[in-house]
């Protein structure tokens, strides 16, 4: 009788991470230990052991090692009793930084961009998500480029490739700026798509609202319970949901909006995923309003209201109009007031349908007023114009009457109905 064997596991090890930061009080609100506690999620998350953590009070971070050469051999101890195999900075570091702390502990190390653009790209689901997140990796390796594009260089060989004088690395760079090149021009296409699905939506007449908010706030777990949904991906994880992702909202009066989950925000958020994912960013720069989701229950909430709002000013958004919602109040621990904010609990719907209501107003308010009378003959294209958004239409006895607040592209539709009619009277 043949004796089966147990599958052999092919799963790469587990890292041992170790944790550093340098506190140079420029933060105040956002104090080093509780950044590396957001180190600390961010490394779990991409699937790290975290083995120990240190951070150090200096006037700036050490040009050559980031903690310094003497902070840096002191880790070697570290090292021998714990294990790490893998030491991360809470900042970006430089390329001299990294290989001097790696020159010193024989060990890999990353800072927290290279770890959230690694998260990124293990959660980017659709050809969209993964352009974006390819296109921010390159341009953060492109600096720390050490001979390892050479395996392109069969693709690119023969004449005219092999230049006199110029090195491996050159070639490398030349490789990696001509891929950053294909990858800008994938994603300008998927900006032009993007924009033709928004220019249809506004000559429909649909608001569009853009859900924003510092990552694991609850984002999609609340759009999932604004529509009556579970088609979106929700975990409580931090950036869970990386591909943006639309959903029709019916409105209290039956007029429809929608609803756009977008990628969550965090403190240090590497300048080349805003510069990379600005085709999906630009659902926010289009909206009509804002829903800010914070999570009340996290006691740095008002640090991350701080962090989404310098994102916001970023993109050139942050005076769009804007509802704040406060969400997991359900939690023993939230927030007893967040000012400005609607409470509710997403996971579990409460608070939702005065949601719904708030935003239905705030959205007419965004819309033009309007007070027309329109002939019957129209009545088809009026109550096509009816069903997408929440003006009203009473049947006289000689004429439509239409009355409300419209989205600007109805009302000029709706004007463009009563010049035309009267047209056709003259």
């Amino acid at each position: 009788m043949r004796q089966r064997r147990a599958p052999i596991s092919i799963a790469p090890p587990v890292e041992r991470a170790f944790l550093i930061a340098v506190d140079t009080g420029k933060d105040a609100g956002w104090p080093a230990v509780d950044s590396l506690e957001e180190l600390a999620s961010l490394a779990r998350t991409a699937g790290a052991e975290i083995v120990g953590a240190e951070w150090q009070q200096r006037r700036h971070a050490d040009p050559d090692t980031y903690i310094g050469a003497g902070k840096a051999r002191e880790l070697l101890a570290a090292k021998v009793e714990t294990g790490f195999t893998l030491l991360i900075a809470d900042d970006e570091l430089s390329p001299t930084q990294q290989r001097g702390l790696e020159e010193i502990l024989e060990v890999k190390v990353m800072d927290r961009s290279r770890l959230i653009l690694d998260i990124f790209a293990m959660h980017a689901r659709t050809h969209e998500g993964r352009l974006q997140v390819e296109l921010a990796q390159l341009e953060y390796q492109l600096p720390r480029l050490t001979r390892l594009w050479t395996h392109l260089s069969r693709t690119g060989g023969g004449i005219g490739t092999r230049g006199p004088g110029e090195s491996q690395l050159e070639t490398d760079r030349r490789l990696i700026r001509d891929r950053i090149a294909l990858m800008k021009a994938r994603v300008d296409q998927v900006r032009r798509s993007r924009g033709t699905g928004a220019r249809a939506r506004a000559v429909g007449g649909v608001p569009t609202v853009a859900i924003v908010g510092y990552t694991n706030a609850g984002k999609s777990t609340l759009l999932n319970s604004l529509v009556g949904s579970t088609e979106v991906h929700a975990e409580d994880r931090l950036f869970a949901t990386l591909d943006p992702t639309s959903r029709r909202l019916k409105l209290p009066s039956g007029a429809h909006a929608v609803l756009t989950d977008t990628v969550g925000f965090i403190h240090k958020l590497p300048h080349q995923l805003v510069n990379a994912f600005r085709a999906t960013l630009e659902e926010v720069e289009r909206a009509d309003l804002l829903l800010e989701v914070i999570d009340a229950s996290d006691p740095h909430w008002a640090e991350h209201r701080a962090t989404v709002q310098e994102v916001l000013e970023e993109l050139r958004v942050d005076e769009k109009p804007r509802l704040a919602v406060a969400n997991k109040c359900d939690r023993p621990n939230a927030a007893a007031l967040i000012e400005g904010a609607i409470k509710v609990a997403a996971a579990t719907g409460e608070g939702v349908p005065e949601l719904r209501v708030e935003l239905e107003v705030l959205l007419q308010r965004q819309g033009v007023a309007v007070d027309l009378e329109l002939p019957y003959g129209v009545v088809g294209e009026v109550e096509a114009l009816r069903a997408k958004t929440g003006i009203q239409v009473a049947y006289e006895d000689s004429a439509l009457r239409v009355t409300g607040f419209a989205p600007a592209e109805v009302a000029k539709a709706l004007h463009a109905l009563k010049r035309r009619a009267i047209g056709r009277v003259l």
